[in-house]
């Protein structure tokens, strides 16, 4: 679909975040990389840009894994909402332009309920309020589903002071093992998750925004629901875009909490470095699932070293413009539903180019990663002086033949994070990918 600016307005851009019930992992990562590296591209296309990114700080979850913990649901939110915010930094792609709470957006959820049971599209029962799916005509039309076939998840509890099975909760009464609750009309409780995205995305951005994204997983009941709530109570859609990240992998099974297969973000950033996985996430388009695992990782790690070899021949200043035709396709790719795969071949191609010459300026290269949020590649670095001698006493060591010593020491500089490199100005010291 294409992107239509609504007219004097920013382009406004809703990722649905994390629940914040435990650390995040790789898999929760994709969509915080995936939107915040389309902010970046569509900056550079000369939009404005209001990127949303919520945080989930109200939920089932939540109050489960604060049970098990022995701790208050509000201060497990508050913890790891700051380690969720610590560990997106490492990835050194900045922050959205709004991280709203759900806490802190109950007043507008409130008001937005009122607003549905005014319509006729939500109904009291025993201190919840449930939105009336089939009064929604439209519903089913974003997850493409019938009506009849879909089942919300919520099990059976509640199910008896349903009109019909099929409607989900907006507002929760509280119960007695939930130890946070908020005040509404229909007495203490808590919004449902559906509902919090709708208030805190309209809040934000207003309705009929640009685009909406998230994981495909989200599709159906979350988008579903959103987009039926805001359309019934507003009249027009949420958003115009509805932009889908595909899930990440780990044993062929989607990477979640729920299975146990996950890698915690900040032992992979700590792992690999974020250029490898900035680079490992744009290195296939993001509507496909992403297999995680040693051989990607190293394959990422290589594409990232490449870059960082060319950018050390070339010069600060202007690129050839025989070379433009690259840096266009690579920003071509990325203007086709945002194919960043697709992108770094044509940045490649760039590369393989420029390293046939001399003297070539670092202009295009460094345009083309700073939107993929990895223009760090090349910015030199300087190695440790502990670690340049180390370099000298292998180079020495070699020169004697003295291959056991060279070796020790090679690995010492490997695990300090550097690697050597021997050329005919001597050996030189790059960061390990």
């Amino acid at each position: 679909m294409e992107l239509c600016p609504r007219d004097g307005i920013p382009v406004g851009i809703y990722a649905c975040g994390p629940t914040v019930y435990g650390p995040v992992h790789v898999g929760n990562a994709r969509p915080f990389v995936v939107f915040s590296l389309l902010r970046r591209f569509l900056c550079h296309e000369g939009h404005e840009v209001v990127f949303v990114a919520n945080i989930t700080d109200i939920n089932d979850k939540i109050y489960v894994a604060a049970r098990e913990r022995g701790v208050g649901s509000e201060a497990l939110a508050a913890e790891m909402t700051a380690r969720y915010r610590a560990d997106t930094d490492g990835l050194g792609l900045g922050r959205p332009d709004h991280e709203p709470l759900a806490t802190e957006t109950v007043p507008e959820i409130v008001a937005l309920i009122e607003d549905l049971i005014a319509a006729g599209h939500a109904y009291e029962a025993g201190g919840d309020v449930l939105f009336r799916v089939r009064s929604h005509e439209r519903y089913g039309e974003l997850s493409h589903r019938d009506v009849d076939d879909m089942d919300q998840g919520e099990g059976v509890e509640g199910s008896d002071r349903k009109e019909d099975p099929l409607d989900f909760a907006l507002w929760k009464a509280q119960k007695p093992d939930e130890d946070a609750s908020w005040a509404s009309p229909w007495g203490p409780g808590r919004p449902g998750w559906h509902i919090e995205c709708s208030a805190m995305a309209e809040k934000f951005l207003g309705v009929d925004f640009e685009i909406h994204g998230g994981g495909s997983d989200l599709i159906f009941p979350h988008h579903e629901n959103e987009e039926a709530q805001t359309s019934a109570a507003r009249g027009c859609s949420l958003a115009r875009i509805w932009m889908h990240n595909g899930m990440i992998e780990l044993d062929r099974d989607k990477m979640s909490k729920s299975l146990g297969n996950i890698v915690g973000l900040s032992g992979a950033l700590e792992s690999v470095g974020r250029d490898t996985l900035v680079m490992y996430f744009v290195s296939s388009h993001y509507r496909g699932p992403a297999a995680y695992g040693e051989e990607v990782l190293a394959q990422a790690a290589a594409r990232a070293q490449r870059f960082r070899d060319a950018g050390r021949a070339l010069v600060p200043g202007a690129s050839p413009e025989d070379l433009a035709p690259h840096r266009d396709a690579f920003f071509d790719a990325l203007a086709d539903d945002f194919n960043t795969a697709r992108a770094l071949g044509h940045a490649h191609d760039w590369i393989n180019e420029a390293n046939r010459r001399e003297g070539v300026g670092d202009e295009h290269l460094r345009e083309m990663l700073e939107v993929l949020g990895l223009g760090s590649l090349l910015e030199a670095t300087a190695a440790p002086d502990a670690l340049v001698e180390l370099a000298r006493r292998r180079d020495q060591a070699r020169t004697e033949r003295d291959f056991a010593t060279a070796d020790t020491l090679r690995d010492e500089i490997r695990a300090a994070g550097w690697d050597v490199r021997d050329g005919p100005q001597g050996p030189e010291l790059v960061p390990a990918a």
